[in-house]
């Protein structure tokens, strides 16, 4: 194991529960608002999962009244609290 892959396996996240596309997910994310700090929840379907080991990130798609947010979120990223899997879901394309 080289140099690269030791700092690489030091920034992965042990906790992340399993999720695939189509599951409707809650990201708990640290906000930053002046000098204070806060979690906020962000809830809705994972549309896509891009990359692996530590550049691992997936696009979350949440819908409010008539306005659809979708947000992508590093998996290792130190600004997310926890991923809650509140859903299973079964797409036939992803």
């Amino acid at each position: 194991m080289n140099l690269i892959d030791k700092i690489n396996q030091k920034q992965i996240k042990p906790n992340t529960p399993e999720f695939r596309v189509g599951d409707t997910v809650r990201v708990d994310v640290w906000i930053k608002e002046g000098k204070k700090e806060r979690i906020q929840a962000f809830e809705g379907l994972v549309v896509s999962k891009k990359g692996g080991s530590v550049s691992e990130r997936f696009t979350v798609r949440k819908k409010s009244g008539n306005v659809v947010v979708k947000r992508v979120f590093p998996v290792n990223s130190p600004i997310i609290d926890k991923i809650t899997v509140v859903k299973k879901g079964s797409v036939r394309r992803a």
